[in-house]
């Protein structure tokens, strides 16, 4: 059985026994002045008389036109060098990729915390931002804000308000050994945040840039938060936007975030959260005895 329909089949015998000769590929449209053939042979000659090693095909091109009055598009300059290998050598960069197989999550709570800010459009003050504290262990939102003006200090908040709840303190060395991923965003990279998280204990753990996988946790609540609480509404101020944000906080909290994901939780995740609820609640009884 042969592998070609008949509408093939037939036709090309019907033409192999009319001796039919069949139609040679040529070059569509007008013809050039010059033909390829003579044109190879200007851009030889150009780059065997240039005391240069090395150029380009603008240089060429510029060079026949100019020198020679050889009038060529660009184009068709590069194509003819690119084809008989004339082109000046060049290595491209190349680079491990970089798959994203790690980990970012941990088996303890309160080991990691990540950080990010959303911008929330509402009708009378514009633009509003929302920050918020997220745990890299089970998902936890352990603090949330909203500001118009989203500066350093605001977001600072979700970080005390977790400090507070988590640790009942905000003083110096309230948590020696947390560490904080974010972005290089300028909240973040300001002196006054930094001086505020290195006097609460905190070591800042910066994402890589143009690689926003390293602070997908934090990314991954506020992404839920808008798909949950903020899209499909129309908010008029910042306290509107406020109120939904922490009961956004609220609801995560209580069912488990990884729970609230639309219901898609793998099994790994499930022990992860049960795991991590498990580990929390030992601390949390543990530092408030």
């Amino acid at each position: 059985m042969l592998d070609f329909p008949r509408s093939t089949i037939y036709p090309v015998r019907a033409r192999a026994s009319a001796g039919v000769t069949p139609m040679v590929v040529r070059r569509r449209g007008p013809k050039p002045k010059m033909p390829d053939a003579d044109l190879l042979k200007a851009i030889r000659d150009d780059l065997a008389a240039s005391p240069f090693k090395g150029e380009g095909h603008r240089k060429v091109w510029a060079r026949l036109r100019i020198l020679h009055d050889i009038r060529v598009s660009r184009t068709r300059v590069l194509r003819l060098m690119r084809e008989h290998s004339l082109l000046s050598p060049h290595r491209q960069a190349r680079g491990e990729p970089n798959l994203h197989d790690g980990r970012i999550t941990t088996d303890r709570p309160n080991e990691m915390w990540g950080t990010d800010g959303v911008r929330i459009a509402t009708v009378d003050d514009g633009m509003v931002w929302i920050f918020s504290a997220v745990d890299h262990c089970d998902g936890t939102c352990t603090g949330i804000y909203a500001a118009k003006i989203g500066d350093r200090f605001a977001a600072l908040k979700p970080i005390s308000q977790g400090l507070l709840g988590e640790f009942g303190s905000v003083g110096a060395d309230a948590r020696r050994g947390l560490s904080l991923r974010m972005d290089h965003g300028s909240q973040y990279t300001s002196d006054d945040f930094r001086d505020q998280i290195k006097f609460w204990g905190i070591a800042p753990s910066y994402a890589f840039v143009a690689e926003p996988q390293t602070n997908g946790v934090a990314a991954r609540f506020n992404r839920t938060m808008k798909e949950q609480a903020i899209h499909g509404r129309i908010f008029k101020n910042p306290e509107e936007v406020r109120a939904a944000a922490v009961a956004s906080k609220i609801d995560t909290t209580a069912t488990g975030v990884l729970k609230s994901w639309g219901g898609l939780k793998t099994e790994v995740q499930h022990l992860t959260h049960i795991r991590c609820g498990n580990a929390r609640k030992n601390f949390l009884s543990t530092t408030s005895a």
